[in-house]
């Protein structure tokens, strides 16, 4: 039951200690499983002092063990092993401090750490951390290349040295990690945050060694293959030699079977892309010396032809072809309009025959009574009536007489008066 305690009625210390110490023995002895991130023998003493880490999370332990019983572990237990930990937990109380009390240590076999790998392996799988649709091409020529490595590790100098044999321009960061040990993981974890974050880095290398499949757990650590797939930057990992594969090959964007081979693939080779461009160049000129040959031989074809000879020649074949337009032209207007012309002249002639004019030359008159109407038959004047009379040199009057001789009489001296008075026509 719950401890029943007040401002005014605390429990001192000594109880709580005690209590907990009882709530924690209750748990009795269990079997753990973690890595040995330290590893301390203090001579003259019969115990042995380890920090059991979890593998996954940043969680650690202390652990006692008699030294009989460390002795006895084959294969001798050594900082970065993998431990299956028979103990009871302890609560020292004058301290306050949580340790395991081992009565039995187990290391984990090579069987136990591949069937646990491939589990992993199968649930980050099925997490799609390994999809192929995930992964990012690498740069052609990156501006700077982030290393992660061992300090003066032969993976370190494997990657500089041939990635400067191939471009010696190659700009480089190096985050120098544990690459063994229990603190590896966590090492480059963070290392791979820092070069996530500068911008200046195109590509990360993930470098190491060959070595046993207990030395390379920690490229297969759960978390950081998490931190790998969550890069925004492309990650190629170079980690071991070909037959070695550890989960992160499978989460990261390149796989390089070996430090060399990453210095192959971040950056081209700058002799093969030389040979590559002058290759090119060669084609070009190729290109260009059979295009230029083809038109050469169509302007030669074009430049045979006789209109393209002899140009003047079809120049002056349409200057007469002009000509004999033009005086055709000439020779069809003029026949126009002579035709023109002697139609005109028919019509006038026509006109002159018809005109009353021409009729009052021959030596006929017109005759017209006051209101200009022509007298066409004698009932139509009376006796006494001024007529006008109109002939071909002018106009003048006459009147209407009774009888026939009188009339023409009458006429006769009218028409000589009229005449004598030289009255002009109208």
């Amino acid at each position: 039951m719950a401890l029943q305690t007040s401002p005014e009625s605390p429990a001192p210390v000594r109880q709580i200690a005690n209590l907990i110490g009882q709530w924690i023995g209750r748990l009795g002895a269990v079997w753990v499983e973690g890595q040995v991130a330290q590893l301390t023998r203090r001579p003259g003493t019969s115990t042995v002092f380890l920090t059991l880490r979890d593998p996954v999370a940043d969680i650690s332990v202390q652990v006692t063990c008699p030294r009989r019983v460390f002795d006895i572990v084959d294969p001798p237990v050594v900082e970065g092993a993998r431990v299956l930990v028979h103990a009871r937990p302890a609560y020292y109380a004058p301290r306050g401090t949580l340790s395991l009390a081992a009565s039995d240590i187990r290391p984990v076999g090579l069987g136990d750490l591949l069937a646990r790998l491939e589990r992993r392996k199968r649930l980050l799988a099925a997490e799609g951390l390994f999809a192929r649709e995930r992964k990012r091409p690498l740069p052609f020529l990156p501006t700077r290349i982030g290393l992660v490595c061992g300090r003066g590790s032969a993976a370190e100098h494997d990657v500089l040295e041939n990635t400067r044999r191939r471009w010696a321009a190659a700009r480089f960061r190096v985050e120098n990690v544990a690459v063994q040990g229990p603190q590896s993981a966590g090492q480059v974890m963070e290392a791979l945050r820092r070069l996530d974050v500068d911008a200046t880095v195109d590509v990360i290398v993930v470098a190491r060694g060959g070595g046993s499949v207990e030395d390379l757990l920690p490229f297969s650590d759960e978390g950081l293959i998490r931190a790998v797939a969550e890069c925004r930057t492309p990650v190629v990992s170079a980690i071991g030699h070909e037959q070695d594969s550890p989960l992160l090959d499978l989460v990261a964007d390149v796989r390089a079977s070996t430090p060399t081979d990453a210095a192959r693939r971040i950056v081209p080779d700058v002799g093969e892309e030389t040979a590559r461009v002058d290759a090119l160049r060669g084609r070009a000129r190729q290109l260009f010396g059979a295009l230029l040959d083809r038109e050469l031989t169509g302007l030669h074809t074009l430049r045979a032809r006789s209109a393209l000879g002899d140009p003047e020649r079809d120049l002056g074949r349409r200057a007469e072809q002009i000509v004999a337009l033009r005086d055709r032209a000439d020779r069809c207007v003029g026949q126009l309009l002579d035709r023109a012309e002697d139609n005109l002249h028919h019509q006038l002639a026509r006109v002159r025959a018809l005109s009353p004019k021409a009729t009052l030359d021959r030596g006929y008159a017109v005759v017209q009574k006051a209101d200009g109407h022509a007298v066409r038959d004698p009932a139509e004047v009376s006796g006494g009536e001024l007529l006008a009379a109109r002939v071909a040199g002018g106009q003048f009057s006459v009147r209407v007489q009774d009888g026939d001789d009188a009339s023409d009489t009458s006429a006769g001296s009218e028409a000589q008066g009229a005449a004598g008075t030289g009255r002009p026509s109208r």
